[in-house]
């Protein structure tokens, strides 16, 4: 009695399910909309200042001679931007005072 309770409650759910509508899936909405967000615009210029993020870690160049960069002044380092340009920054600002384009 009690197993045949559990099949037509089980059953009854089954009836109630519904499929997906058909085609795709809905695009993600994970991340900014087009045209917003995640962009260099404002910074990624001489004078403009590199956000904290992209201050440490794998960004900045330690190995300048490989690239065949001129060596960083005191107190300033390269930082690689996500396109391969390098950028010239104050280590304590993140004020950027060159930029060299990637030539390859």
């Amino acid at each position: 009695m009690l197993a045949a309770c559990g099949v037509m409650l089980v059953a009854s759910q089954m009836a109630f399910a519904q499929y997906g509508p058909p085609g795709p899936p809905p695009p993600s909405r994970q991340g900014p909309p087009p045209g917003r967000g995640w962009s260099h615009q404002g910074w990624y210029h001489r004078g403009g200042y590199v956000p904290r993020q992209y201050r440490g870690g794998h960004y900045v160049v330690n190995d300048w001679r490989t690239y065949r960069l001129p060596p960083p002044r005191p107190g300033y380092h390269y930082i690689r931007s996500d396109n391969g340009d390098f950028l010239l920054a104050a280590i304590a600002t993140g004020a950027i005072i060159s930029i060299v384009a990637n030539s390859r």
